[in-house]
């Protein structure tokens, strides 16, 4: 809902004005806290000279399989291999699989964790986005990672949200992601399947009134103006704000980054489209989703989480595979590549991950079931050490053998690529402190070096 007049209340400046600067979710401020117009300002003009962290987040619904993509055993019975063959990837001595051959050009750039452990057998991002199985995160009121870092970092620049989630909304419900829990709806995501999106557009109203109400608005000013001349110079500069933040909130930079026609059609190729449709019941392989990912972090957002595909492949998971994986292969490796040409592979990290793992046995059905005891995960960029396989598993690749990394040590590393300590505590809606993650979880030292 967009308010141009409302109710009357007192800005930090000592002047009374009426409140005229909110568009549905996205107040100028975003968020519920007392926020004086003069310092967002200055934020924003600050924010071009500071060096902005970032995560792109890719969750993978209902499970990839982990021995047919990066971990393959070659050396396992026929029941548990599988039907594809590795190839050579860019950092010599490691393979991925053949379907993957734009992903083993770029392995120099992306690490992958072979040895994820400590997720539960369960259908849902809970664990993945906010480092917590999904009734316990329900229970306790567990936020996402994105609203965190939003509670703890805030906005960039006054007409970007810290946290824009991708997510469409799927048919198996707990595929969906959560909300900012205990740190209040103020640090809610940004979701751009709903009334969130139209809002950051000015849906409700037109340039040609909303003109016509700023134009009202500077009638009043003029009247106290000239009724107050004690205040003459402070209300011309609050006037001269009220100039910029119209200009804040008519800004289209938001807007044209969620909107990919507007990228060099060059780069949307190497992408991939994809569809928007659905598979299964999770998400669909929409690869403009990654383009927009980018595009929001370059626009200033903090943290992107994107649902992509549906690996749940109990049954025909080869034939699925050899469907789906091409174009996965696409578009995760034009977004990795995509970091390092446009020089922000230091500052944003990108994280592909999932739920847990397939069985190493193949089952009746050609498929493979659900599997927690480990699991991989793909990271890219941050200024990590890349080039890297951490962690293995054991001959059938169910069970880690070496270096286990629990799925909370790669939350505690998008944290820290972030500049947040996830020792440390959140404050929640009641300004309490509460702990980010548990004392265990650790940033993963091959990839960020010492920890002292």
């Amino acid at each position: 809902m967009l308010t141009v007049l409302g109710d009357r209340f007192q800005y930090c400046d000592g002047l009374t004005r009426r409140s005229f600067l909110k568009i549905g979710s996205l107040s100028v401020g975003a968020a519920s806290l007392p926020v004086c117009l003069p310092q967002i300002l200055a934020a924003e003009s600050a924010s071009g000279r500071k060096t902005q962290k970032s995560v792109i987040m890719v969750y993978m619904s209902g499970g990839q399989s982990h021995q047919d993509t990066f971990d393959l055993k070659m050396e396992a019975p026929a029941a548990i291999r599988g039907e594809f063959t590795p190839i050579q990837t860019s950092v010599p001595g490691t393979q991925i699989c053949e379907k993957l051959p734009k992903m083993a050009a770029i392995m120099d750039k992306c690490t992958v964790i072979r040895s994820v452990v400590g997720q539960r057998d369960e259908h849902t991002s809970w664990q993945n986005l906010t480092g917590y199985p999904m009734n316990q995160a329900k229970r306790e009121r567990r936020p996402n990672f994105g609203s965190v870092v939003s509670r703890i970092q805030g906005q960039t620049n006054p007409i970007t949200p810290a946290f824009i989630d991708l997510f469409p909304t799927m048919k198996h419900r707990p595929y969906n992601s959560g909300n900012a829990g205990y740190l209040g709806p103020a640090f809610n995501q940004i979701r751009t399947d709903g009334e969130n999106l139209a809002s950051m557009k000015l849906r409700y109203i037109n340039r040609g009134r909303f003109g016509g109400r700023q134009k009202l608005l500077r009638q009043f000013d003029q009247l106290r103006r000239t009724a107050d001349h004690a205040e003459t110079k402070v209300s011309s500069q609050v006037d001269e704000n009220y100039t910029r933040a119209f200009d804040v909130l008519t800004s289209s930079r938001l807007v044209d980054a969620l909107d990919v026609t507007k990228e060099d059609p060059a780069v949307r190729e190497r992408y991939g489209k994809g569809s928007s449709n659905h598979l299964g019941d999770g998400a669909p392989m929409w690869n403009d989703q990654l383009l927009v990912a980018r595009r929001l972090v370059e626009a200033g957002v903090r943290v992107v989480t994107v649902a992509y595909g549906f690996w749940d492949t109990h049954g025909n998971n080869f034939g699925h595979l050899k469907k789906h994986l091409p174009l996965w292969d696409t578009g995760i490796s034009a977004l990795i590549s995509d970091l390092y040409t446009r020089g922000l592979d230091q500052d944003v990290t990108v994280c592909v991950w999932d739920e847990f793992g397939r069985t190493p046995k193949i089952n009746k059905n050609a498929g493979r079931d659900h599997w927690s005891p480990v699991n991989y995960a793909l990271l890219a960029g941050g200024g990590m050490k890349m080039g890297q396989m951490i962690g293995t598993t054991e001959k059938t690749g169910g069970y880690a053998e070496s270096r286990p990394v629990h799925y909370r040590d790669i939350l505690a590393t998008l944290y820290r690529n972030l500049g947040i300590d996830s020792d440390e505590m959140v404050r929640n809606q009641t300004d309490l402190p509460v702990p980010i993650l548990p004392s265990h979880a650790e940033p993963i030292r091959e990839l960020v070096g010492r920890l002292d």
